[in-house]
Formats: C-alpha cells, structure tokens, sequence
C-alpha cells in the first residue's frame, strides 16, 4: 500500500504558509506516496484547491477526513490539539514545532503516540542543506525586513541627486549577521542604504565586507573564539557584552534603521538594544526587531506590534515576516519538507530510519517519550 502523506490548513494565529505545493504534490506522488490536502490550505499563499487536485492530490473538506489514515503528516506549525487527536498511533509529524518553546504541542505528541520531527532540528551538514528549513525562511525573514522598515521609515533609502537638492541615503546597522542578517545587509544595499552590521562571529567579517557593507564589532581574544563549531553564536561574557554595548551606543546614535536578527538556538534572544539606546536614536529612526518571537533584541519591542517610543522611534516586532511573503516561503519550506520526506521513503515503502544523522538530530518524540536530549532534559 502507497504511503499515505496529509497536509491541514495552517490554524495558528498569523500563519499564512502552507506545508505543501502542487509542485511537491508532483514530487511526493513521485516517490510513491498519495497527497491528500485539506481544503484552503493554500490559500494564504494563492495556491486554489483546484491547483492540487490537477497536481495529483486528493482535496477534502473535512480535518479528521484528511487525517484518517495518514502516515505522515506535514505542517508548517505544530498541530493543534483538534490534529493531534486525530492522528493514527505511530503517525510521523514533521513541522516547525518550536520544540524547546511550545512544550504542550511536544506533549500532546508524545501522549497521541507520533513520531514527531522539528524541522528546526535539521542539522546544518552538507546533505541537509536543500532541507534547511531555517536557512530557506531566514532568508525571507532578512529580505522582508529591510522591507517593512523601508515602509515605516519616512524617508527613502538611497542617496538621490535632483535639482532641487540632495537626499542623503539611509544608514542602516544591522546586528546579527546570520543568513537573516545577510539577506538583509544586501536588499539593504541594493536599496541604495550605507549598511554597517555587527556580529560575535569573526567568520562573518569576510561575509559583511563581501557584500560592500562595513563590520562593526569588539574585535578581542573572545570574539575570535566565539562561534561554536555547528557556526551558531556562543554567549559572550558579561565584560565583552559591557564593551560592545559601548561601541553599540555610540553607533545607533547616527542610524537611520536598525535591523537586530541575533538569536542562540534553545535560549532567550540577547537583548542587543536597551531602552537607553533607543531613547538616543533621532526622531523618525526605525528598528525591525526579528527575534521578538525569542523575547526580543530590543528593549521595548512588543510581539506582533509596531510601537513608536516617546522620541518618535517606531519598533517594529512582527514575528513571522517570511508569512508576510508567503508564497515564496511556502515554496522554499515546501521543498525542503520533500528533501526531507524522501528519507524516509525507499522504493514507495516507509522505511525510518532513524540512526540516520539526519533523522536522529531533528526526532522529537518517538514511542511515546520525548527523545530529543535537548527538548527532553
């Protein structure tokens, strides 16, 4: 009997993604799976039902419908209680869960019996690079937000010459230079900003300058050992927070937008702007705030809001700005739920393998325990 794959409609609050495309419908089919997917699941990202039923899906109305039977079950969010309970004993899960976060969804899944795999967990090796799910959003993420600060900010961004005078180009600081921070450091420039960034990481220096902006940072004995050997940021210490936070102050004083992307994998957010650093930007600055989901980098930043402080600076603290293009993050994700999925399909049979690097690094729960050392201890 073929695999059977579902796909719900998103129901969390804000999401507009979806899990799955007619294209990876295409893809899934071809691997030997049949696709069933919930009516409107696509419509956040202008996908019509109509769409993947030509690209082989079966498209039904009702959740449990859709669920019934279902040996893998793909998401973009973790599944609701209403999902969770009506999964088959032993079912894969495989979505973003936000596992160290959204404990009641991992419990949830561990009690219904489900395998379940957060894509946040994919480990960045070569191989898993087409199923990177963090990498492929944080991209967006980057992009759009150089976007919404663009349409916060009252001015325009690159340097123009007219007849009538010169606008001077925006100065745009942005902290944290992951694949976020990246995308950002470029659309930023290519909107004609001058772009300066900052980053614990000394491999990132190379990237920042790379791109034609300059890098800022306390460059010491610390910072050159403060990445760990996955790439991700180590926490630094108090004193080295205490010299940045002064070379910080006397930067963002002169900016126009300020961008923080920094986050540590399983913790809160570092705080990278205090209430006393905004309170010292200029009246119409503007700061785009994308860890404010992980409590934020800036002090004052409120989930889901835009606020503008007394001195007249607005923070923006949308907290899924790939959803805000979610076609194409729909597009990317999709494609790496497939990537994915094809591990575990061998000659159209389900075959789990899971002492596979991959697998072993993203299951969450298994057997009716949580077995993620991380998300478990």
């Amino acid at each position: 009997m073929a695999v059977a794959i579902a796909a719900t409609r998103e129901r969390r609050e804000g999401e507009t993604r979806c899990a799955v495309t007619p294209e990876t419908v295409k893809k899934l089919i071809a691997l030997g799976a049949t696709v069933t997917v919930e009516a409107g699941t696509g419509l956040g990202s202008s996908i019509p039902d109509a769409d993947y039923a030509a690209a082989g899906a079966a498209v039904k109305p009702d959740t449990r419908a859709v669920l019934d039977g279902a040996d893998i079950v793909l998401k973009v969010r973790g599944p609701t209680a209403q999902e969770t309970s009506a999964l088959k004993p032993g079912a894969i899960v495989i979505a973003m869960l936000d596992a160290w976060r959204d404990k009641a969804t991992v419990e949830a899944l561990t009690g219904a019996n489900a395998t379940a795999f957060a894509m946040e967990f994919v480990p960045r090796i070569t191989r898993a690079q087409v199923m990177d799910v963090l990498s492929s959003q944080a991209n967006l993420a980057g992009y759009r937000a150089v976007i919404e600060a663009a349409y916060a900010y009252g001015k325009g961004f690159p340097m123009m010459m007219t007849a009538a005078g010169t606008v001077a180009a925006a100065k745009c600081f942005v902290m944290g230079v992951g694949v976020a921070g990246l995308q950002a450091i470029a659309t930023a420039r290519r909107l004609g900003a001058v772009v300066t960034a900052t980053d614990v990481r000394p491999a990132t220096k190379e990237q920042v300058e790379s791109l034609g902006a300059k890098f800022l940072a306390v460059e010491d004995e610390e910072f050159k050992n403060a990445q760990t050997a996955g790439g991700y940021a180590k926490p630094m210490s108090p004193e080295y927070q205490a010299k940045q936070a002064e070379l910080t102050a006397s930067h963002v004083v002169k900016q126009d937008i300020v961008i923080t992307t920094a986050l540590i994998p399983g913790r809160a957010a570092p705080v990278l702007l205090t209430a006393a650093h905004v309170a010292s930007m200029k009246p119409g600055s503007v700061i785009v705030d994308l860890a404010v989901e992980a409590g934020g980098n800036v002090e004052g930043s409120k989930l889901n809001e835009v606020v503008t402080t007394p001195n007249g600076v607005t923070i923006v603290g949308w907290s899924n700005l790939p959803g805000r293009i979610a076609a194409d993050a729909s597009a990317l994700y999709a494609r790496n739920l497939s990537a994915f999925v094809g591990l575990m399909i061998k000659d159209g049979v389900l075959a789990v393998d899971l002492e596979d690097e991959i697998l072993k690094a993203a299951v969450v729960t298994h057997g009716g325990a949580v077995v993620h050392e991380g998300v478990g201890g």
